[in-house]
């Protein structure tokens, strides 16, 4: 079989771009968040866990070693994640900050400051990296496995609104991506969990193809009011009129409901008046 592992930095290097464009992903939610000054119900657990996840990735591709790909990819993760979080502490409420600082708090100092000294002071050579290598594993599986919530919920109201289709498309292709070099690298901590993230963005994937048909149909059907559509416009043969968009209908068909309401308005005090203006009838005493 032939030797495949000069493949190995391309595929990084793509999986690396890709991963950019996932990281920056959750900017269109970070800019509500300024605009409206408030991070209106939002977590930062998942850039918390992504944040621990990118530091302990980048401690195994030390260990590891000649994984530079890994190592820089990381290092803007943990930056971009570190943003995240801080812009996410500035604008959360006092009871949101105070949990997000404790989970800091407890996985980013204290989990990983644990890690670091027991596997530096207790475990020698290849251990550490195998050690570490299974706990970024353990992550990994966990942070592929997150997106069963909104599988979850886009199946429970059959709307894909929660499910931005590029976002699920990135994250297969990264899958794809990282699956191939870690193959090609022998290295099962990178490959393993990769397979999860492929099945799980391909059933996304089928899921917005499925709901989102679904949804467009909903739409189209309700495009019109059910009075609206009910009447028929009769228009002469001779006469040519512009093409008028369906709010322009809808507009023309309020107009002409204030229309004939008015008239019938107008026909009812008439018809009061003329009744106040008849001759009374005088009663004859016999």
């Amino acid at each position: 079989m032939a030797d495949l592992s000069h493949l190995a930095p391309i595929f990084g290097a793509l999986g690396s771009i890709i991963s950019f464009i996932v990281f920056l992903s959750p900017l269109p939610t970070f800019y509500n968040i300024y605009k409206k000054k408030s991070t209106e119900g939002y977590q930062s657990i998942p850039y918390v866990v992504a944040l621990f996840s990118a530091m302990l990735m980048i401690y195994y591709a030390l260990l590891k070693g000649n994984m530079m790909v890994v190592i820089i990819i990381n290092v803007l993760g943990v930056f971009i994640e570190t943003i995240y979080v801080g812009f996410y502490l500035f604008y959360a409420p006092k009871k949101a900050r105070v949990q997000t600082i404790k989970v800091l708090l407890l996985l980013v100092v204290g989990g990983y400051g644990a890690i670091l000294l027991v596997v530096q002071f207790l475990f020698k050579g290849v251990i550490r990296a195998q050690i570490v290598g299974w706990m970024c594993l353990v992550f990994s599986i966990c942070t592929f496995a997150a997106p069963l919530c909104i599988v979850r919920k886009v199946i429970k109201t059959k709307s894909v609104e929660y499910m931005p289709f590029l976002l699920s498309l990135f994250l297969t292709l990264s899958a794809v991506m990282w699956f191939f070099y870690g193959l090609l690298k022998k290295d099962p901590v990178i490959y393993s969990p990769n397979i999860l993230g492929f099945i799980f963005g391909i059933l996304q994937m089928v899921l917005y193809a499925i709901y989102n048909k679904n949804e467009k149909n909903i739409v189209k059907e309700q495009k019109l009011p059910e009075l609206l559509q009910n009447h028929v416009i009769i228009l002469d043969d001779q006469k040519k009129l512009p093409h008028l968009t369906e709010e322009q209908i809808i507009d023309i068909w309020k107009l002409g409901s204030l229309v004939y309401c008015e008239k019938l308005n107008a026909r009812g005090a008439e018809a009061a008046a003329n009744v106040e203006n008849m001759p009374k009838l005088q009663t004859v005493q016999t």
